[in-house]
């Protein structure tokens, strides 16, 4: 039997529910060698021999596989457009009770963020989000809301002050905004997704699917809108097919369900 990257990827999908064919294949089978080759690992049968019985490895290879690189208010132009144009125009809409989901939501930079974007317009005991990512060991890092320097660097004064508290080298985010998200495992290609959202927050993490897979999750996120509801993606990903998927575009980062 040829153990090549056709057999590696029909072992992960079996034994973590992931489908690697949902990713561009020439980035993702690169990280992949250079983990194997890092762990001084010979050829994909030993890798997922070693991934079945090395819980260590697995987690590893769980974290690396699924990107992670966030920070809050990244791109903080594209979040005075929420702050000043799309969060008024949700709540006058739908009122303050909004249903927001913050979707790959890495190591909790994202949805902290709309808990603080969010409390200008709606009082803080009032807010929810729901957080979901495929990656158990990034959520557990969100839960724990310890962040570097450079990870808050874009927050606004008034809430580093008020929301941040230095610890050692790093900066921990005060209970009362983690207290407005729920975490929750969620795999984009698979699982179900929740119904009747007012706003969809995914950036940056699309970028790394294969077309195919992108349109599927962009005709999903339609489907979980209501009327009137908003995506909101990443700097890098337009949706270039928006009216086939069945948006309109408010602008480059901002799509809305008619």
């Amino acid at each position: 039997m040829a153990y090549d990257y056709e057999y590696f990827k029909r072992e992960v999908r079996a034994l973590t529910s992931i489908d690697l064919s949902a990713y561009k294949e020439k980035q993702m089978k690169r990280r992949i060698d250079t983990l194997i080759t890092k762990n001084k690992i010979v050829g994909y049968d030993q890798y997922v021999q070693a991934l079945r019985t090395n819980q260590a490895l697995f987690e590893e290879f769980v974290n690396y596989i699924t990107i992670n690189v966030s920070e809050f208010y990244r791109n903080p132009d594209q979040w005075q457009i929420l702050d000043q144009t799309i969060l008024p125009e949700l709540i006058g809409k739908f009122g303050k009770n909004l249903k927001v989901w913050s979707a790959a939501c890495s190591t909790g930079d994202e949805p902290y963020s709309l808990v603080m974007a969010l409390s200008r317009h709606i009082p803080l005991n009032q807010i929810r989000i729901l957080a979901t990512d495929l990656d158990k060991q990034v959520i557990a890092k969100a839960k724990t809301g310890l962040y570097t320097e450079k990870s808050i660097a874009s927050v606004p004064e008034d809430f580093k002050k008020k929301y941040f508290t230095k610890v050692g080298p790093s900066y921990k985010i005060a209970d009362e905004i983690k207290a407005r998200v729920e975490f929750k495992e969620h795999n984009l290609l698979k699982d179900a997704y929740p119904a009747d959202c007012h706003l969809i927050v995914c950036r940056n993490v699309l970028i790394y699917f294969t077309e195919e897979a992108k349109d599927e999750v962009f005709r999903k996120f339609n489907r979980t809108l209501a009327r009137g509801g908003v995506l909101f993606i990443g700097s890098t990903e337009q949706i270039i097919n928006y009216k086939d998927v069945g948006f309109e575009r408010k602008n480059s980062f901002y799509y809305q369900k008619p």
